[in-house]
């Protein structure tokens, strides 16, 4: 037999790998569907490119590629007979086939046990070969399949690129046993049990004893009798007492040696008596409170209220009713793709061209967007992931009294891993800013949409900025295109706000005599007067006045120079602290049903208005500078002020020189914007150095009011009228966005150098394949070629760049009457933790999906939305 097998695999030896290093091993999820080991057909993994699928996609992958070995991967899950060990370890017919297998959370439990099995198979007769067969094999076989088999997870091979290991789970959170000592633990006012410490206080899950830790990697103090506690006792686990929230806490587990998940971790605090919701109104003030000594509260928590945690919601199955896991601190991932995936354009290039995209993906479909977004549009339309329980467990599990049917939802890792590649922030496994992800997605959309249906064109539309000169009168009007209207929250318009000062007086009070703060007042925003304060003139801060050529008064006002099919609308309820972390305003909105925007599109020149001159600021040497331009290339002027406060906050000094550089010294908020974005780059803490071409210099007034503009000058000045050639210093700029050269010299060149419609181009128009002769060219030859729009199809509603440039955008305009669609809401202080859930308007109804769950909403918290997603009512 022996022999057999060594003959019968001869053919397909060659195409037989060992996992290398840096090969990523895909054992636990199908590339095209959320396929896995547990799945009823198994998972089949490419035994060259290591990719897996399920059934039914395994034979496209063989007609593609001609790969013919596969091995199956099959684990059989059963519930444990009555009697069971408590705690006992699942059993497994061979130790180490799936070695280091992410398990599906449904099932790692104590109440099932497992049987994984592993064969190989040959197509296309499905010849199969059971594993473990050491001594029948090849050697080279046994040797591939055993690495395989051991590999890690695929995704556990990117935690180097990200800022942040992915915490796992602790092998004693599912068995602890916990002590019935009576200890009950206060929200509030801890101190260790050994010394007098009160800060990095750490509460053992076994015992209940509070301790001090010094060996957490955070830096924070204490004298290590946490660790002590641990070397006496032996008991594994403890949570720090200042993370508790209702979203989860930081556990420790001293036996594994790092920080751990706990699935159980409010189960385990409740036994002490510590109630996570409870914990909310310390999370939320930044204060520690102590509820012996605070009044009770008179109203639910943002967190109660935006989960409809005093409800017993109703779950929903079937199609467009399917959660999505969190993956630890993604819920904001989930809830944008919630919302995007309900919107019928979404569904139809993604859902509706399945087939077709599937048939042309990549040889690699785990990186390439589209297949992604079909995969995860396709598992959350279809509904093979929301099913009702069986009518049979749903009795058996009412006579044993212990009705818990959970909805399982998808698990979106290798979406995430695609979409966050190369990002600092999204990659982590931090929480992140739905609004920054959303733009993310949105981005991502339009760079791969070229030539083909661009879904976020229904976003899309032309904003009118009109400038005013205060001395002159005199105008100029500007568009560009805008995704999303911001609507501020003018605070002093609150209709409480006489109960927003007493609280203010109180809090102050309070915090002067070091007692615990009373309970907070929300302000309640009208929101007319949010749109009211939408439309007001806003200062343009050193504003340049072509008319008096010289620096003036200005203001700028904002409308609609067309409307969307969909209009994103936030709510501008975040700003920065002195630490720069964005808090959030507590406020509640009225946020309409029905929105009528149309008195706030744009009409443009207006009779009687005289516009400002087209021309920029005036281009001078400093009289210090005049005999030795490159010595001021040299020593460019920077705000050095903006520079040490970034270096405060214990940035590299150079990095931060750059940051206020390339930002245009407009503030230290926009250089930490550009810090976040290029920190990872290997030349971010050198030394600044500037282009060596001539570039004649700026006065600094006209680089603090505009750096596009002073750019824009500096092209006037430097580039002859026959010269296409972008400026050198206009690319830097666009480049050290992150831009590709290539491309934004495109941009310029498509806008007459303009830097700021060079900006909006790039987005509109995402960086298409060229030959590297096309891509020379670009970079030496002028050209008047104009670039086409990635929506190539014709569309009567779409309207060009009003300006005549055949390369401007195109935008959908229509009516500005729109209904409510859906909603995204965020609970905690600030978008750096918290949790986020979405409400969607379904079948005439709204739904609420929070995670895995999805449930029928009763009282949708519409007053205390984040993202607002709008669609635009038919003209009739």
């Amino acid at each position: 037999m022996a022999a057999d097998l060594g003959e019968l695999l001869v053919p397909f030896m060659p195409t037989i790998r060992v996992p290398k290093t840096g090969d990523r091993v895909f054992k636990s999820e199908c590339a095209f569907s959320y396929d896995s080991p547990e799945s009823e057909g198994g998972l089949y993994v490419c035994m060259n490119t290591f990719l897996g699928f399920g059934r039914e996609h395994v034979e496209r992958h063989y007609r593609k590629t001609g790969q013919s070995v596969y091995m199956h991967l099959k684990r059989h899950v059963k519930e444990k007979k009555t009697g069971a060990t408590s705690g006992a370890f699942p059993k497994r017919r061979n130790g180490k086939v799936f070695l280091d297998l992410e398990l599906n959370r449904d099932f790692n439990s104590e109440d099932y046990d497992f049987e994984d099995e592993a064969k190989l198979v040959i197509f296309p007769d499905h010849f199969e070969i059971a594993l473990p067969n050491i001594e029948e094999l090849p050697a080279l076989v046994t040797i591939a399949c055993d690495a395989v088999l051991n590999s890690p997870s695929a995704y556990k091979k990117q935690e180097p690129e990200s800022w942040e290991e992915d915490i796992q789970e602790s092998r004693h959170s599912r068995s602890l046993r916990q002590q019935d000592n009576g200890v009950r633990i206060r929200p509030s006012g801890w101190k260790c049990q050994k010394c007098e410490m009160r800060e990095n206080l750490w509460l053992n899950l076994t015992d209940g004893a509070v301790l001090c830790g010094k060996w957490f990697f955070d830096g924070a103090g204490g004298n290590g009798h946490a660790l002590d506690h641990y070397k006496d006792t032996n008991f594994p686990l403890a949570v720090k007492l200042e993370t508790i929230t209702p979203d989860g806490a930081d556990v420790y587990s001293f036996e594994e040696e790092e920080a751990v998940l706990d699935p159980n971790i409010s189960e385990h605090l409740s036994h002490f008596g510590i109630d996570m919701l409870q914990m909310q109104q310390r999370t939320e003030n930044g204060h520690d409170t102590d509820n012996n000594n605070s009044p009770p509260r008179s109203r639910p928590s943002e967190w109660e209220v935006i989960q409809e945690s005093g409800s017993k919601l109703k779950s929903v199955y079937g199609s467009g009713y399917t959660g999505v896991k969190n993956l630890g601190n993604s819920c904001y991932l989930g809830c944008v793709m919630q919302v995007l995936f309900s919107i019928p354009e979404f569904q139809r290039m993604y859902v509706g061209n399945l087939q077709r995209i599937y048939d042309y993906s990549p040889l690699d479909p785990s990186q390439d967007f589209a297949t992604q977004m079909a995969k995860l549009g396709y598992g959350l339309l279809s509904g093979q992931f929301s099913k009702p329980p069986m009518k049979s467990e749903l009795i058996e599990q009412v006579m044993k009294e212990e009705y818990k049917h959970q909805q399982k939802g998808l698990s979106p890792k290798m979406f995430k891993a695609l979409v966050s590649k190369g990002h600092p922030e999204f990659s982590s496994s931090r929480q992140q800013d739905a609004h920054e992800f959303l733009q993310h997605v949105i981005t991502l959309v339009e760079r791969n949409s070229g030539g083909s249906e661009n879904p976020s064109d229904i976003f899309r539309f032309l904003k009118e900025e009109r400038v005013q000169c205060c001395q002159t009168r005199r105008v100029r009007y500007n568009q560009r295109v805008d995704y999303l209207m911001q609507l501020p929250v003018p605070i002093e318009a609150a209709t409480n706000r006489e109960e927003l000062l007493a609280y203010e007086a109180k809090r102050r009070e309070a915090e002067e005599n070091q007692r615990a703060p009373p309970e907070p007042v929300r302000a309640r925003v009208p929101f007319t007067a949010c749109l009211q304060a939408f439309t007001e003139p806003d200062n343009v801060p050193d504003f340049w006045s072509s008319a008096l050529q010289a620096k003036s008064a200005g203001v700028k006002t904002s409308r609609f120079s067309s409307f969307p099919e969909y209009l994103i609308l936030q709510i501008k309820k975040f700003t920065f602290g002195v630490d720069w972390i964005p808090k959030k305003l507590d406020l509640s909105v009225d946020v309409p049903d029905f929105l009528d925007l149309n008195r706030f599109r744009a009409t443009g020149l207006q009779a009687g208005e005289e516009e400002l001159p087209n021309l920029s600021p005036p281009i001078v040497l400093p009289e210090d500078t005049r005999d030795n331009s490159m010595s001021s290339l040299d020593s460019p002027e920077i705000d050095e002020a903006a520079v040490m406060q970034l270096a405060e906050m214990g940035f590299p000094l150079e990095g931060c020189r750059k940051a206020v550089y390339y930002t245009g010294n407009m503030g230290p908020e926009m250089a930490f914007n550009w810090i976040i974005a290029h920190m990872e780059e290997p030349d971010f803490a050198e030394p600044l150095s500037l282009p060596s071409s001539t570039i004649e210099l700026l006065p600094s007034s006209a680089s603090e009011a505009d750096p596009f503009a002073a750019a824009a000058a500096a092209t006037a000045a430097t580039a002859s009228p026959l010269d296409n050639s972008p400026p050198e210093e206009s690319v830097a700029i666009l480049t050290s966005m992150g831009f590709p050269r290539s491309h934004t010299i495109q941009a310029l060149r498509a806008t007459n150098n303009n830097l700021e419609r060079a900006l909006d181009w790039i987005f509109t128009h995402p960086e298409e394949e060229q030959s590297d002769a096309l891509s020379d060219m670009a970079d030496t030859e002028p050209t008047n070629q104009a670039f086409s729009s990635p929506n190539s199809q014709s569309d009567p509603t779409l309207s060009p760049d009003p300006e005549g440039d055949a390369a401007g955008p195109r935008v959908k305009d229509g009516p500005g009457r729109y209904e409510l669609l859906a909603f995204i809401s965020h609970m905690g202080a600030s978008t750096m933790s918290g949790h986020y859930v979405c409400h969607i308007k379904k079948e005439g109804r709204w739904v609420i999906y929070n995670d895995h769950k999805v449930s029928l909403s009763e009282r949708p918290p519409k007053e205390l939305g984040y993202i607002y997603f709008y669609r635009r009512l038919s003209s009739s």
